[in-house]
């Protein structure tokens, strides 16, 4: 493939550093430790204002100063964020995070078990108490793959809402996939005629092929040149998919503590028997030979190998967010991989022993996928679904749109 044209290499850090297409940072990173400068009180405190009276209250429109909360309840993970607006984009003020392995076994029994119901009631839980605590007024909870597929999915919910006070969505794949999408549109090399983006879950994967030609390019911007939240429209989706594939999946198929190179060229076959469909269906190969395209990958999987790649002695968002990596580089991190050991892969500092049975899982749906479609150029985002959530409902509430006006 030909090199991207005129395109140079961003790492961003903290939540969300918005950039425009000429590279550079619109927004300085954020941290949840910054919250409190930019809260309000909403209080009736006696303020003045431009055409306002001395001694009447101003009261702001409270829907600027509302808490979001985002929930993605995956088959591996439950995650939490909540933010508040900021002039550009948002700012992370809680956030949560843990391994509850919801989906495990269910892809052989169809049902979710007791024990890993019970282990994710209690993240829930946590969840629960942080958003009374930080004061949400607007959320969207979600739960994916694991719970489309059990039988005992509504007796899941059900729980969820009795004990944990949390009302759960179960969506479907496109919806996941439009969310994941949305989640990581600023890291998207405008510079480029395609892009392939990737979110290899726990219990399926979803693959979206973006035409970035399509309409105006420089979608960073508006007419005035003043930066506004990147989104991709609608149009610029030319094709999707979801594979009842993710690392869970896959590692409870094949194996995960020991694997062979043989298991793992058995894994990458048994993944490319379901790209093969996708590619006979949109020929995206064809378009790889025509114009200029990058994957943009969004995943436990992608983060932690370029964690390893970078040398991370301890998983690092602030580098590993937006790094763009040669696929020859993070390919030769995965071959590394399939030659550990369990015990080694365990003792690497980014995957630990809660991940080391299932990183090669993840290796073989990326290697499937980088196969199929070879791309020079991968960037990781540390970014998804939640972020997607939470840019979705501050668009809805207008937020952006307000802010823009109330600048001119």
């Amino acid at each position: 493939m030909n090199k991207r044209p005129g395109s140079s290499r961003h790492q961003t850090g903290g939540h969300i550093v918005p950039r425009s297409p000429s590279g550079e940072a619109t927004a300085k990173p954020s941290s949840a430790n910054a919250a409190g400068s930019s809260s309000h009180s909403g209080s009736s405190s006696v303020q003045k204002k431009s055409g306002q009276n001395i001694g009447q209250p101003y009261k702001p429109k409270i829907r600027w100063y509302n808490t979001y909360a985002a929930l993605d309840l995956g088959t591996n993970n439950c995650r939490l964020l909540i933010a508040r607006p900021t002039r550009r984009s948002f700012l992370v003020i809680d956030a949560f995070s843990r391994i509850i392995r919801l989906g495990e076994g269910v892809s052989a029994s169809g049902l979710l078990s007791e024990q890993a119901m019970d282990r994710t009631i209690e993240a829930l839980k946590i969840c629960s108490s942080k958003m009374e605590r930080k004061g949400v007024t607007k959320s969207r909870l979600i739960a994916t793959e694991a719970c489309r597929i059990a039988k005992n999915a509504d007796v899941f919910i059900d729980r969820v809402q009795r004990e944990a006070g949390l009302n759960l969505e179960i969506i479907n794949q496109e919806t996941e996939a439009t969310l994941a999408v949305t989640g990581c549109a600023s890291l998207l090399d405008l510079n480029c005629d395609w892009a392939l983006v990737f979110d290899i879950g726990g219990g399926s994967s979803e693959l979206i092929w973006l035409d970035l030609n399509e309409g105006n390019k420089d979608v960073g911007r508006n007419s005035s040149g003043k930066y506004r939240p990147r989104k991709v429209r609608k149009e610029q989706i030319k094709c999707w998919t979801s594979l009842p594939i993710g690392v869970v999946t896959l590692a409870e198929k094949f194996g995960g503590k020991e694997v062979s190179p043989e298991q793992f060229e058995a894994m990458i076959d048994y993944v490319t028997g379901y790209l093969v469909k996708f590619e006979r269906d949109e020929k995206i190969g064809e378009f790889l030979k025509t114009g200029v395209a990058h994957l943009l990958g969004t995943s436990g999987t992608v983060t932690t190998l370029a964690g390893i790649y970078l040398k991370l002695s301890c998983y690092d968002r602030k580098q590993v967010d937006g790094c763009w990596l040669k696929s020859e580089e993070i390919l030769k991190v995965s071959q590394n991989l399939v030659n550990m050991s369990y015990e080694q892969r365990v003792a690497v500092p980014c995957i630990g022993a809660e991940r080391a049975d299932l990183v090669l899982a993840g290796c073989a749906i990326l290697e499937a996928l980088m196969r199929m479609w070879p791309c020079e150029d991968l960037r990781v985002a540390d970014r998804g679904l939640r972020e997607g959530i939470l840019t979705t409902l501050m668009s809805d509430d207008g937020v952006y749109r307000q802010r823009r006006r109330k600048r001119r």
